[in-house]
């Protein structure tokens, strides 16, 4: 496994071939790392999160254990790719997260609007944070929902190493956010007209 001391970050040329990226991170601690914005991002993920990113880290190689590298990954792959990649974690009251959830735009940043007051949302996601570089209206989040009170960023580390798992993330319990519709994120979203464009704030499929 990983060992406790942090991961280092190497050029990527030093990923020997045939060799899966997160089993070289997980035998070595060494993180292979391009120039470019994404893998920055992905750098400071390691450094704000340590427990989180480790974590992935172990479950992508223990699926990888059972099923190798495959052309497709499976379903547990794929959700703890979009964790890592484009994850956005909130902490927010009941009827928040269940406007979420239904895509019930109008009350989400309507009527409950007020409610964001109460909420957090932090971007974990390492290509998210790349993309919002150049911000753009229909830049959508996976929003994951921790069920605990607000935390700071290094108890909500702990908090997400220890309750990531790959039978969980398999199930994609995500819920969409279009992130520059977060109240006071983006000065356009003061207009409620801002919401009308479903095109990015999709009605629910009947």
């Amino acid at each position: 496994m990983l060992p406790d001391f942090p991961v280092r970050f190497v050029p990527q040329s030093e990923l020997p071939e045939a060799t899966a990226y997160e089993q070289h991170i997980f035998d070595t601690a060494c993180v292979p790392t391009r120039e470019g914005l994404h893998d920055f991002f992905n750098a400071l993920a390691w450094l704000q999160f340590p427990l989180t990113k480790k974590r992935l880290n172990q479950l992508h190689v223990a699926q990888i254990a059972q099923t190798g590298i495959q052309p497709v990954r499976g379903p547990a792959r794929d959700g703890l790719t979009l964790f890592d990649e484009n994850a956005a974690v909130l902490q927010a009251p009941d009827a928040l997260w269940d406007a979420l959830a239904a895509k019930d735009w109008q009350s989400l940043f309507g009527t409950l609007r007020p409610l964001w007051q109460e909420a957090s949302l932090l971007l974990f996601g390492h290509a998210l944070l790349e993309k919002l570089v150049c911000p753009r209206k229909a830049i959508t989040a996976h929003v994951y929902r921790a069920s605990t009170a607000c935390m700071t960023a290094a108890e909500l580390d702990v908090w997400l190493a220890q309750d990531l798992s790959a039978e969980k993330l398999s199930t994609k319990p995500f819920a969409p956010l279009p992130v520059l519709g977060v109240p006071h994120w983006w000065s356009a979203n003061e207009d409620p007209l801002f919401y009308a464009d479903t095109s990015v704030f999709r009605l629910p499929r009947s």
